[in-house]
């Protein structure tokens, strides 16, 4: 059993490894906030040379405190300050502030400067079909980002399958991760993997991590599972069932949901869902109700404050099966989720901004966190491994991440059985698909060539597992 550091952030990333991994990348990040932070601070463990570009000083004094980065003070639409952070032999350039207008620009300049790859973070989603997708790449802009529109899909995605925490598929569906708490009803609480695994021959699937009261564990076969463990498997699709069971998790349908807030999140879930679930919709302000009846035709709309307790009562949370909070306020959304809770609700998914509270969240009880910048962060990281990546994932947890490599004839990976390689610390195999089959990662497995391996592994370990596919 190992252990890894407490943190906020948990990443999936799907990759077919090619001749240029491992390599050093020079990335720019333009950024006014926790967005451009994160990114730096997570780039900077796989040893990339980051250079932050940011107007407030005192933001940069801050990064600095805790990292060796280069900063540079100043407006990311400069091209003086674009050719003092080296835009000229840029591999990457990432542009994340607030002002959707002025990320296109920086990238529209940027790549005129000589940057060769440029990533926008955008607020509209209208600017992500793909007729305007070509447009803004013909000016430079190679990917467009709206963490609105991946947060929404999320929430659909979470209500389409009700007992996971989160699931993420690999391989078009061979292979997923399912992500559980083990409630006092949990099958295999008490139990070592090893014994699961005795009595349950049948289970196609296999622990790659455990958060434990803030502690994350990377689990062997002596391990035991406890009551409130988050627990990552690495599982065939037809295991899911028996691993609810296990879980102590009972499928439920999900016929009605309410919704608080009508911001641009609010507004995309509710036109995902409305076609197959009932909903109602509550927002604050009475101007942006209105439009929201104009888009949303089978959304009841609520004008009132998500802080009023009574009004949730009197609009029938207690016979809600879904409760999602995405207001403005983190506070709200964590306050109302638990109250949802109380009243017997089965799905609550809240909004948390703020990346410190992500991990009592957790602990008190709400199913599912979603964060923004964290989002944004996940769908831009996978640009920077050098490699084809085809999806990502992070998740509220540790700071880790799920990598699918293709192996390559003569890899290092090959040579032994699992059992015998050895692996970094921090790193946990999980999964093979050879041949359109999957096979979950036992111990007497030996990996060969065309392989698509799923391992867990955190930042730090990154460079030296994709070493072993090299």
């Amino acid at each position: 059993m190992s252990f890894l550091k407490k943190n906020y952030l948990c990443r999936f990333v799907v990759i077919n490894v090619k001749s240029q991994d491992c390599i050093v990348m020079d990335i720019i990040i333009a950024g006014d906030g926790e967005v451009g932070f994160h990114l730096a601070r997570t780039l900077s463990k796989i040893r990339h040379n980051i250079t932050v570009v940011d107007p407030h000083s005192d933001l940069l004094n801050m990064l600095q405190s805790d990292t060796d980065l280069l900063t540079i003070t100043g407006n990311s639409t400069s091209m003086n300050t674009l050719k003092q952070a080296g835009i000229s032999s840029c591999d990457l350039l990432i542009s994340v502030l607030h002002e959707e207008s002025i990320n296109l620009m920086t990238c529209i300049l940027g790549k005129r400067l000589g940057a060769k790859r440029c990533i926008a973070r955008v607020n509209s989603i209208e600017y992500l079909n793909e007729e305007n997708k070509n447009m803004f790449k013909g000016m430079g802009v190679d990917e467009l980002v709206c963490p609105e529109r991946i947060a929404a899909k999320e929430i659909t995605n979470l209500l389409t399958r009700n007992t996971a925490t989160e699931i993420f598929d690999f391989s078009n569906g061979l292979l997923c991760v399912y992500m559980m708490r083990l409630d006092s009803g949990a099958v295999i609480s008490g139990k070592t993997m090893a014994e699961v695994a005795v009595l349950y021959p049948q289970l196609e699937a296999r622990a790659i991590c455990i958060i434990r009261k803030g502690r994350t564990i990377i689990p062997g076969g002596s391990d035991v599972y406890m009551k409130g463990d988050l627990v990552y498997l690495i599982a065939k699709p037809e295991s899911i069932e028996l691993i609810k069971e296990l879980g102590g998790k009972r499928d439920f349908v999900i016929k009605n949901a309410m919704i608080l807030g009508g911001g641009r999140i609010g507004r995309r879930a509710a036109l995902n869902l409305q076609n197959d679930i009932r909903l109602k919709l509550i927002e604050q302000d009475k101007e942006r109700c209105f439009q929201l009846a104009d888009d949303l035709n089978k959304t009841m709309i609520i004008n009132g404050n998500g802080n009023d307790i009574s009004l949730l009562i009197d609009e029938g949370i207690q016979d809600t099966d879904a409760f999602i909070a995405v207001s403005g306020s983190t506070e709200t959304n964590i306050l109302s989720c638990l109250h949802a809770h109380k009243q017997g609700v089965k799905k609550t998914i809240a909004l948390v901004e703020n990346v410190s509270y992500i991990d009592v969240s957790q602990e008190i009880g709400i199913d599912t966190i979603i964060n923004k910048k964290l989002i944004t962060a996940s769908y831009i990281a996978r640009f920077t491994l050098g490699a084809d990546v085809t999806s990502s994932k992070w998740l509220s947890g540790i700071d880790a991440e799920v990598v699918e490599v293709l192996v390559k004839d003569g890899a290092p990976i090959t040579k032994k059985q699992i059992m015998k390689l050895d692996l970094p610390q921090g790193v946990n195999i999980g999964g093979v698909i050879r041949n359109g089959t999957a096979i979950i990662a036992r111990g007497n497995v030996q990996i060969q060539t065309g392989d698509k391996v799923v391992a867990f592994t955190v930042p730090e370990a990154a460079n030296k597992l994709m070493k072993l596919f090299n």
